[in-house]
Formats: structure tokens, sequence, C-alpha cells
């Protein structure tokens, strides 16, 4: 029998230089991969220009090991392999392919930001759990769902614009550029911490978790700055005017990170515009008269059945499901107490 036909092979082969390069460093290529892969390249020039341009990379690698915007985006691409489920044997290469994407990418990244150039990276959430992003300086960032925002780094500076949203940002040390986080004309100046910012209609709030931040604004009609502590929080409306510092509840803070949310007298509208960011199905009210019902409680993000069934017990409002990924609210039933 045929020694290769017992060996388990791919299915098939690469379409891109990146996945190539780990495919051809893989332990478990074989003279197919190598012939596939000479295929490949003669079918069309850019193939063999991008190519070389990704083993040039490879090969100099090694000269940027010692590099901090290298470490962080290997470490996070090790997190990322370690929240897998273990691949198959022959599956390997395109797990690598991953990596090899990632690590050419801080390459890229790396030279841009000594020579200078702003590196701009943007990151989004739709519908769902939050989400955990490391920055290419190693910061790594808690991105709520429907959120979104912008990393824009230099060699001699690091900015942040929230567009949208909320983000918890535990900052990597760098005492050589600052970071900065922009959100509508505000600007939070970090000084080694972690600290959230929240971007809603009514305006832009930031609470600080650990360490130290600094807020300012510097507009038309709008000058002032504000220093917070741990356990603080600052409100900004719409207009750029700053309530006083006010406390904030760490445990509250900290629960929507883990998917946990809680409420404390929030108005049932305001509620379930919170909560339908997480799910695919959406609560929806009835009756207009009951979205200034107040209602305070801990619910697990996205589990829309569980807060139907909280409401309908704790709240006596009756439930029903008016489509596929929709419930509605209404008020009690006539006689219920």
């Amino acid at each position: 029998m045929n020694r290769h036909a017992m060996e388990p092979r791919f299915n098939t082969f690469p379409d891109s230089a990146e996945a190539w390069l780990a495919r051809l460093h893989s332990p478990t290529r074989g003279p197919q991969d190598e012939e596939a892969f000479e295929r490949w390249r003669a079918a069309d020039p850019d193939h063999a220009a991008a190519f070389a341009e990704v083993e040039y990379l490879h090969r100099n690698a090694a000269m940027l090991a010692d590099d901090p915007l290298l470490r962080a985006v290997a470490r996070a691409a090790r997190r990322d392999l370690a929240r897998r489920p273990p691949a198959r044997p022959q599956r390997t290469w395109w797990l690598a392919a991953g990596v090899a994407a990632g690590l050419l990418v801080a390459l890229g990244l790396a030279q841009m930001v000594r020579n200078g150039a702003p590196v701009e990276q943007h990151y989004a959430t739709g519908t769902g759990l939050p989400q955990s992003v490391t920055l290419a300086d190693g910061t790594l960032v808690q991105l709520d769902a429907q959120s979104s925002l912008v990393a824009r780094f230099s060699a001699h500076q690091r900015e942040v614009v929230v567009r949208n949203g909320r983000a918890q940002f535990h900052v990597a040390h760098d005492g050589a550029r600052p970071f900065l986080v922009q959100v509508d004309g505000n600007v939070i100046r970090d000084i080694g911490t972690t600290f959230q910012v929240s971007r809603r209609a009514d305006g832009v709030t930031v609470g600080l978790l650990e360490g130290r931040v600094s807020v300012s604004r510097d507009t038309v009609g709008q000058t002032w700055t504000s220093n917070l502590a741990p356990a603080q929080q600052l409100h900004i409306d719409a207009h750029g005017r700053a309530a006083g510092v006010a406390p904030l509840d760490l445990d509250q803070a900290r629960g929507w990170t883990r998917g946990e949310l809680s409420f404390d007298q929030r108005r049932l509208d305001r509620l379930l515009q919170s909560m339908n960011r997480y799910s695919t199905t959406q609560l929806r009210l009835g009756d207009p008269a009951l979205a200034s019902l107040k209602v305070s409680g801990s619910f697990h993000a996205g589990d829309q059945e569980a807060l139907a069934s909280a409401l309908a017990r704790g709240w006596k409002l009756r439930v029903e499901r008016t489509g596929a990924n929709e419930l509605t609210l209404l008020p009690p039933a006539a006689g219920a107490h």
C-alpha cells in the first residue's frame, strides 16, 4: 500500500501568501504541498511577489523579537489560540496561518510606528456579549455590544476615539507615549490606569476603576479639567457641560464586562434599550405607559427570557411572543395584584 495514502492529507490548498508561508513551515507538509505551492506561485506574477514579501518579513521577524508592539500582538494571538478547541492535525496549518498573519501585521505596524507614521485601526462589535480586544501597544480593551472605536498610534502618542457605545481600557504602560481617549470633544488622559468610557445620546460618562485619569475639554464656551480618583465618575452632557464628580459603583461597573447588568430604578424603556443590544430577541413595549415604570435588579446580558419572566413575576406584566425574535410586554391583566 502506498505509504502516503495512509497519511491524512489536506483537502484544500491555501490561496494566500501568508497561508502558504505557514503551510510550508508546518511539520506535516509533504511533496504534494510543495508541488501545489509551485503551481500556485506560477499561476500569477502577483502570487510570487506577495510570497516574496511575506517571506522577507518572516526572515526579519527575529530582528523585532524584543519589540513591545510585536510582543503584544503575539500575546494576543496566543490567547486567541488558547481559547480555540483543540485542532485536528490536518487543520493546524490554518491556525498557524492566523498567527502568521497577525505577526505580519505587527511587523508592518512596528515599521510604520518607527517611521513616525500614525497607524489607524478600527474595532466594532455588533449584537452580543462584550468582546476583548488587544490594541497594538498591549492595551486591553473590553468593548461592549454595539460599540466602536478607532485607535491611532504613532511614535510619540497613542490616541483612541470612542465613536459609539462603551469601552473599558486597561492601559499598557509606555512612558514615552501618552494614552489619550477622545470622545465628542472631551479628552481623557491616562495616568496608568483602568477606566471606562460610555458614549450615549445623553452625553459621555467616564468612570475610574483604578489609577488616575484627567478629563478635560477645550472648546469655544467650554474649557475645564477634572481629575478622577478610583471609584469616581464624571458625566458630560451633550453640550459639553460637566456635572460634579460622583461615586462609581465598582461592582456594577465591572459587571457589564462579564455580561452581568445591574439596574437601580431604571426606566423600563431604557432598561430594554440596554438589554436589546445583547440579543437578537428583542423586547418591546406593547403600551407606551409602561415606559416610565422603574425597575431594579441584576440580569445576565442577552437572557431576554429571564428578564421577561422577572417582569412578569415582580411587576405582573404580561409577556406575549409577537414574532420569532420578539417578545412584547403588556400591562397587567385586569384584577392582577
